[in-house]
């Protein structure tokens, strides 16, 4: 199948496993446990003991004992709502073709300009385009993870939201063009289907479906492919080139999930 590459760092696993899985285990996940299902993908535990570490300091995990008394972690409240957040983009169904847009402007005093940074970066890493200095626009449906996110982050004193409609002067489709990268976010989907469609064919092939190996083909696509939707806020398709690779990519992601997260679930115990 597939290997662990510079793709996919053991921090960036550790979410996607608490995502995918984690979540739903009764009580904290071990240590030796999220060892275990870490050496899966390939991560050793000395990588695995600083990711938790990183994470904790983010306040996205949090020590606790399971009812045996090992020590192991749990998710934090801010990292319950990120991880709902996500799940309405990482599995969404086809978003409706016209739903308006929502608008982001934000001013930030010079005393504390680099807080700019920071509402930039997270704005983009949201799906967010650039209409103008200090003007960005997402599909309207993007709301209210925004808002979580800025209200997390203390930066919703410096923005103020928008709903509205495009009105020209140019064409829609020509704005979308200059509000977003839509060439580079082509290429992140083509990469997606060359590393994971051809796993999917693999286990379209296959008529058992081994746990062990179900689990670590599932994480690693599943790490892969929640980049994407933050990548490429869901646009409609009026507004995007002829042949876009979003949704073969989407349904790729949509066959393994289907065909692999439940199995998976039992090398997890679940």
């Amino acid at each position: 199948m597939i290997n662990v590459s510079d793709q996919h760092a053991p921090r960036s696993l550790i979410v996607t496993l608490y995502g995918a899985y984690g979540r739903f285990v009764p009580g904290p996940v071990p240590v030796a446990e999220l060892i275990r299902l870490l050496a899966a993908v390939g991560v050793d535990a000395p990588s695995v003991r600083s990711s938790v570490s990183r994470l904790k300091r983010r306040g996205l995990l949090l020590p606790a004992r399971t009812a045996q008394g090992a020590a192991g972690y749990e998710l934090s409240p801010d990292a319950r709502q990120l991880l709902d957040d996500g799940d309405r983009r990482i599995y969404a169904v086809r978003p409706p073709e016209d739903e308006g847009w929502v608008l982001a402007v934000f001013s930030v005093p010079e005393s504390e300009r680099q807080k700019r940074h920071v509402l930039r970066s997270r704005l983009a890493g949201l799906g967010f385009g650039t209409a103008a200095p200090g003007v960005w626009i997402a599909p309207a449906r993007l709301y209210e993870e925004a808002r979580h996110t800025l209200q997390r982050l203390r930066l919703d004193p410096y923005v103020d939201f928008f709903r509205g409609e495009h009105l020209g002067f140019a064409a829609t489709v020509e704005a979308v063009a200059r509000w977003w990268d839509l060439a580079e976010i082509a290429k992140e989907h083509e990469a997606f289907l060359d590393r994971h469609a051809p796993v999917l064919h693999v286990w379209e092939e296959r008529s058992d479906t081994p746990p062990e190996e179900a689990y670590r083909d599932y994480l690693l696509a599943l790490d892969s492919w929640r980049r994407l939707p933050y990548a490429d806020p869901g646009l409609p398709a009026p507004l995007l080139p002829a042949d876009w690779p979003g949704e073969r990519a989407a349904a790729v992601f949509r066959g393994l999930h289907e065909r692999l997260r439940d199995a998976g679930a039992a090398f997890v115990g679940l």
